[in-house]
Order: C-alpha cells, then structure tokens, then sequence
C-alpha cells in the first residue's frame, strides 16, 4: 500500500506549474491550479498529457481524483484564444496520439483510457472543455449547491468538440444531450444529477468524506479486480464506450477553426469579461449580450 508522497514520488510525474499532486494509500490526488479561472490553456493541457502518459505506468496508482484548487471554478473552459489562433491548439497534438482526433479529445481519451479508476470530485463552475475533462472520468461527485456545468458552446458559434457529444449522448441519452449542447443554459449539481452528467450531488460538508472513502476503498481491492470489472463493464456497450470520437472531429471542422464573424464576436466577449473571474460568473449571460 503507497503512503503519502515523497519527494521521490513527486519527481516520478515531473514537475509542474498549473498541477499539484499527492498520492497517499494508492490514490493520487491531481489538483487543477492554474489561475485565474483554471482555463485548458497550453500549459494546462500540456501538464495533464504529461501527468497521464505518466501515471499510466505507475502500477502503485490505482486511482485518480481529478480536483480543483479553486473552489469556484473547477475548470472554466479551453482558452477560448484557441478560437483567434487555431494553430496553438493544434500544435499540442500528441506525437502519438490517433491523428484522426484534435489535441483535446486527445488529453481527454488519455484520460477516460487509463488504467487507474478515474473520479472528478467537483466544486465551482466547469463548462465546455472543463465539462468534457470531468465527463472523461469515470465517476462525477459534486458538491450541492456550489457547482454548476455547462456546455456553452454554442453561444460561442462552436459546439463541444473534445468529447462532449459523445460524453454526454451516452451520459444521459440524445434528447437530454440535444438539450444541455443546444440550449447552452447552466445546470446545478441537483439537475445535472438527474439527468445522469453527474452521479451525486452531495453536501459540500460530505463531498470530501464520501470521494475519499471511495477512493480508498477501490485502491484496497485485490490487484486487478477493478481493472476486470471495468472491462465488463465496458462491453455492455457496443462498439465500446466512445466509439465515434473521429465523427465528432469531422463535424467539429465544419464550425472551427471559426469564421471572421464568430471571431471577432469573440474577441468582444473577451475584452467584455470572458476569461476573468467577474466575468466567467455569468458567462452565458455575458456571451447574449454580445451581438454577432
């Protein structure tokens, strides 16, 4: 059984700026740090690649609890200057990644792929991109009344091109999954629970306390029984999982990289608030106000 992290430990997964990790009892505890509003930017994404392709390997891991540093944004979305410069965004593809799929549906099947059991333990808001990272889990516990999800896309002229239709679709059916992409409008922990995009919304006081008892006693169970029965699991599905992640790539190049209109709609919205964290509060709100 792994006991807290040492210094060794630490260095096993490199050194990072916008993550901190702890592992204790066979679970590593990976917390999302990354200011102001905890934005995939390049150095996010990059350092989430770097900590799957590295943990993969760690058999002394056996779970992953993804978290958040920032208790009102879990994640806020992909830097929406991705948007103004779509080269960036691309030029993060993994080497050997599946050419077929974009640099986020990339880090997002690492991810939703590893060997460990995998819990988003969520607080604050997560749209978009930060939505689609939690949904590659395979568990989703909130806390009640301080978390919010969306996928807004779009209202930014896009729609969720890093796993989110497919995430969603076989989260909680097609028509809740038109719903959610469609209508754009932020979910609270209770109806998110109901339409299946979360598996409990608890009590902020009992999140902490439930997630970690969870954690440990998956981590506890014999070695390889929790890999054995995920694999069943996963054949209930046919065709796997996530089947049609390259789909989702294909229609997504219809709408991004974006045109000039959305573009430059965009660039309004961010000189309006987008990306700070006054902003972020109200972000589909802010993103009506901004006329094409």
């Amino acid at each position: 059984m792994t006991t807290s992290m040492t210094t060794d430990d630490s260095r096993r997964f490199g050194d990072f700026t916008a993550l901190r990790v702890e592992v204790e009892a066979g679970v590593a505890h990976l917390t999302i740090d990354n200011p102001p509003v905890n934005t995939l930017d390049v150095l996010l994404i990059t350092e989430l690649g770097r900590f799957f392709d590295a943990v993969s390997q760690d058999e002394r891991v056996r779970v992953v609890v993804l978290q958040s540093a920032d208790p009102e944004f879990f994640s806020a979305h992909a830097d929406v200057n991705f948007m103004f410069d779509p080269e960036s965004l691309m030029r993060l593809a993994a080497a050997d990644g599946d050419p077929s799929l974009n640099p986020l549906q990339q880090m997002n099947e690492r991810l939703r792929t590893l060997p460990q059991v995998t819990i988003a333990k969520l607080a604050g808001r997560l749209r978009a991109g930060g939505s689609e990272l939690a949904m590659a889990a395979d568990m989703r516990f909130a806390a009640k009344g301080r978390t919010w999800l969306s996928q807004p896309e779009t209202r930014m002229g896009i729609f969720p091109g890093g796993g989110g239709t497919q995430y969603l679709t076989r989260l909680m059916g097609r028509a809740r999954a038109v719903e959610v992409i469609l209508g754009a409008e932020l979910f609270d922990a209770e109806l998110a629970e109901r339409y299946g995009w979360i598996n409990r919304a608890l009590p902020p006081e009992e999140l902490d306390g439930f997630v970690d008892a969870l954690a440990r006693r998956i981590a506890a169970l014999p070695p390889g029984v929790a890999a054995a029965a995920m694999e069943a699991v996963d054949a209930a599905e046919a065709g796997g999982p996530v089947p049609r992640l390259s789909e989702e790539s294909t229609a997504h190049g219809k709408v991004y990289p974006s045109p000039d209109a959305v573009v430059d709609r965009m660039r309004t919205a961010m000189r309006a608030g987008v990306q700070t964290r006054e902003g972020e509060v109200d972000l589909e709100g802010l993103l009506d106000r901004v006329s094409y």
